[in-house]
């Protein structure tokens, strides 16, 4: 099966998709390869703040002007795992990659550390969990219309509140998701 290089990609779910997991959401892809597809749900904040995530995990960070930031359901992989989506570099965090020029994935306690202590980047996104399909699976959801796919754009992940992340995203498209039927086809 071709692979479409959706590394850095939104994936919109269409109308229509019903899995309680995915429905509504916008995902960012990380990484597609040949082994699969790795992203975070990045429309979905929890009612979870960084400031009760930092006491959960006893890292102070009440003076952190970050503590109001909200915590995302990133997906139902590793739903215990933190998944930070940041401009800037992958270094010097411990457990990163970058993702593209400006963008890097980290999932290591250094930048949650960093983060409760009022330091590292600016723009971020702490997901809790993240989206993953096998290799080729995606690609078929796609061609069965579980899926629009864009571009990203780090102005939509930072600068657009998260409940209008999803049409930003299918207005990069010209459309609006919302006027799209529910039902499934081909034409």
């Amino acid at each position: 099966m071709q692979h479409f290089g959706l590394k850095d990609h939104f994936l919109m779910a269409m109308p229509h998709l019903e899995d309680p997991n995915f429905a509504g959401s916008l995902s960012y892809l990380c990484d597609h390869d040949e082994k699969g597809t790795m992203g975070v749900i990045v429309n979905r904040p929890l009612e979870l703040t960084l400031e009760a995530l930092f006491e959960q995990l006893e890292l102070g960070g009440k003076e952190s002007p970050h503590r109001n930031a909200p915590v995302y359901f990133g997906g139902p992989v590793h739903r215990d795992r933190g998944f930070i989506l940041h401009r800037g570099a992958s270094t010097p965090w411990d457990s990163s990659i970058q993702v593209t020029e400006e963008l890097a994935l980290t999932t290591s306690m250094d930048m949650l550390q960093a983060l409760a202590a009022g330091e590292g980047p600016e723009d971020f996104l702490v997901c809790l969990g993240c989206a993953g399909w096998e290799a080729g699976q995606l690609e078929q959801e796609i061609l069965d219309n579980a899926w629009l796919t864009v571009e990203g754009r780090s102005d939509i992940l930072f600068e657009v509140p998260p409940e209008q992340r999803l049409g930003a995203a299918a207005g990069i498209l010209g459309i609006d998701l919302n006027l799209m039927t529910r039902e499934a086809g081909h034409s």
